[in-house]
């Protein structure tokens, strides 16, 4: 939902949360509902940086943010307003007898039953949402152009009366909120049919099971094991009869309410207690037996493991259906824990067929972009873990987590995320990996509680598809597997030698061949012990028959290797007694 660092490379930006119920596109005013005074103002387009002598340009907050995700190749799922009305001006708060209907709103309509304009009409009593889709289909394309990705329902409409008393005092319904998807959903798909459609956007469990005790979850609900079964059968049944999926997406919140001695997802928790309680929330999402020390572990067991849950609904009654999760966090931002958390949670999506997700910010975000970093780019040059989830497991899910994937056919490069999530203990893992294609050697790269930023941590060989590795506690690694990672365990020489001589002083190490050498295949520095590191391009220059060596870029300790180089005429080798600064 936000940005972060910046290099985590999202490939999808969601345009949500309470500011767009009220959000009104031809004129950007918005209402900040029960989170700020319940104020009509300017706030979207403040918070996009729009010049104040561009806010009253139509749908600007809307083209802002698709432009925006067009330049960084992200897709945009944009919100569009369902409670009944949205904000007419930016005269600040609105009081409870300026409830709308009034003179501070503008009534919405999904159809407009009249010509579409690119230039809406602020000055009548409505504002229409196929008039907004026409206008952002007019100035990016249809969906299947590159036009908008996707529309959501609006936002959480089962807490409407609590954060938006003055659009929606009165409580909403299983019959409304099914209704107006059916209708809004067809309206999209008229005018735009490769747009996806993400609803109804609940906030959490309790709105999952009786959307937050609708008055007719008794009469509307009967037959039903929750409300998200019910909604799915409705829109099934409705796309069934006008021959149109109205529903693609099934959007869904998740904000853990796990507890160590705080809530895992306030500011505050921070002991050793909300640390482990956030690092075993996860488990809440897949793991049949496991019941989180909260409210919902103890009182809706029967809702629990949640996805498995949820995709028995929707293979009941809407099959097809895809599944997002467009808000969840789980706190922990400026804590090792918060990206070992937002790892796990990454991993579990994929293994489990997640379509979308989306993350939302409420505190810092250091180590949540670390978690993203470890699959998006763990490497900073654009290294991400494959987009075809294979099977991993582990034999101690209370301390690790283990993930794995490989990208289409063409890729032979295994990617594998393992994750320590002891306090205390280091793990020493041992991966056999069952598959006909060979992997001599590994390369690995991770995230610790020293730092927020990914590190390389070296490079070890293989025998027989197993390696073995000890993994820190409370530690993430992202372990890379390539058939191309040459590896050889005959030393044998040209009958000339490598002659090395280091230079503490500049950190350096000058390596000479023999001049009869044409090219090196491969290189590498190799511990007693065994440990492998590849030298890569950017660990060293060339010039003529000498290698001039970066110690410092070398994620290795001070000690003596062996320098083995390939060539097409045999391998050379030498001694180096590396001394790190």
């Amino acid at each position: 939902n936000q940005n972060m660092a910046g290099s985590e490379r999202f490939t999808v930006f969601r345009q949500g949360g309470n500011r767009m119920t009220g959000y009104n596109w031809e004129n950007n005013f918005s209402n900040a509902g029960s989170d700020w005074y319940h104020s009509s103002d300017n706030y979207l387009t403040w918070v996009a940086g729009i010049p104040s002598n561009q806010e009253r340009i139509p749908g600007i907050v809307v083209t802002r943010f698709a432009e925006q995700n067009n330049a960084s190749g992200a897709k945009s799922l944009v919100t569009l307003q369902m409670a009944g009305y949205v904000a007419r001006d930016g005269r600040q708060t609105v009081t409870e007898v300026q409830t709308a209907p009034s003179v501070r709103w503008r009534e919405v309509k999904f159809r407009k039953q009249a010509s579409l304009s690119l230039n809406p009409d602020t000055t009548d009593a409505f504002v229409y949402m196929d008039e907004q889709i026409h206008f952002l289909i007019n100035r990016f394309g249809l969906s299947s152009e590159g036009g908008i990705w996707g529309y959501s329902l609006d936002n959480e409409p089962a807490l409407w009366p609590f954060t938006h008393p003055r659009i929606h005092p009165a409580i909403p319904t299983y019959r409304e909120i099914s209704d107006k998807g059916i209708i809004l959903g067809h309206t999209i798909k008229q005018l735009d049919p490769g747009a996806l459609v993400f609803g109804p956007v609940l906030y959490g469990i309790s709105a999952y099971i009786d959307f937050q005790g609708a008055p007719d979850k008794n009469t509307e609900g009967s037959g039903y094991d929750w409300f998200i079964s019910y909604y799915l059968h409705r829109m099934k049944q409705a796309s069934d009869s006008c021959g149109i999926r109205l529903l693609d997406v099934l959007d869904l919140h998740w904000y853990p309410e796990a507890r160590g001695d705080n809530r895992i997802t306030d500011q505050n928790a921070t002991t050793l207690a909300d640390i482990q309680a956030r690092l075993q929330a996860p488990r809440t999402l897949w793991d049949t037996g496991y019941y989180e020390n909260s409210w919902i572990g103890q009182w809706r067991k029967e809702y629990l493991p949640l996805i498995p849950v949820i995709k028995k609904s929707i293979d009941t009654y809407y099959p097809g259906t895809k599944l997002a999760f467009t808000e969840y966090t789980y706190g922990g931002g400026d804590h090792i824990s918060g990206g070992l958390a937002q790892a796990d949670v990454l991993g579990i999506f994929g293994r489990y067929g997640i379509f979308a997700a989306m993350h939302w910010l409420t505190g810092p975000s250091d180590y949540i972009s670390s978690g993203f970093r470890l699959y998006r780019n763990y490497d900073g040059a654009g290294g991400a873990f494959g987009d075809t989830s294979i099977f991993a497991a582990t034999s101690d899910k209370v301390n690790s987590s283990v993930y794995a994937s490989v990208t289409g056919p063409a890729d032979s490069s295994l990617h594998i995320v393992v994750i320590n999530k002891s306090t205390a203990s280091s793990i020493s893992g041992t991966f056999s990996i069952t598959a006909e294609t060979t992997y001599p050697a590994c390369k690995i790269w991770g995230i610790n509680k020293n730092s927020t930023s990914l590190y390389y941590a070296g490079s070890y060989a293989l025998t027989g598809n197993s390696f073995t590795i000890t993994i820190p506690a409370l530690t993430a690694y992202h372990i890379v597997l390539d058939p191309g990672f040459e590896v050889s365990s005959q030393f044998y020489n040209t009958g000339n030698s490598l002659r090395i001589y280091p230079v503490p002083a500049t950190g350096e190490v000058y390596i000479e061949m023999p001049a009869n050498v044409r090219f090196i295949r491969s290189a590498r520095l190799i511990s007693p012990v065994g440990r492998i590191c590849f030298l890569t391009s950017d660990m060293f220059t060339a010039d003529q028959n000498r290698i001039v060596l970066q110690t410092e870029k070398i994620n290795l300790p001070s000690g003596m290797y062996i320098v083995d180089f390939d060539t097409p005429d045999g391998r050379l080798k030498g001694k180096l007694l590396l001394q790190k600064k």
